[in-house]
């Protein structure tokens, strides 16, 4: 296993703990215990565990597409997966909310 295999493996891992958390985290609102001290301890890796994926995926997608040196040979099945997966986590994280409130068309609708 290369160091590349073991990267990949550590990135998966930190996404399937991430959705774990997730899951717990939704649990727990249904439940309607989103204000105790263990929502707010899953809130607080989930978050981690999200960055952490977010910069692994950053630095992935350099090392793959880098201009000088080019590795698009090294994407495979588990490369297109962990693709796929961080567009996923970027539109749903994405800020929507506020990119709606500071639009021109959203203040001149709610105006009226």
């Amino acid at each position: 296993m290369n160091l590349l295999d073991k990267y990949i493996t550590t990135i998966f891992i930190i996404k399937i703990c991430f959705i774990i958390l997730v899951l717990v985290d939704l649990y727990y609102k249904i439940k309607g215990e989103e204000h105790s001290i263990a929502v707010k301890k899953i809130t607080y890796w989930k978050e981690r565990f999200e960055f952490v994926f977010i910069i692994l995926m950053s630095a992935l997608l350099v090392y793959i597409f880098n201009p000088r040196h080019s590795k698009l040979h090294l994407i495979d099945t588990e490369m297109t997966i962990l693709f796929y997966l961080f567009g996923i986590v970027l539109v749903v994280s994405s800020k929507w909310h506020h990119f709606i409130i500071t639009s021109d068309w959203y203040r001149t609708y709610v105006k009226k």
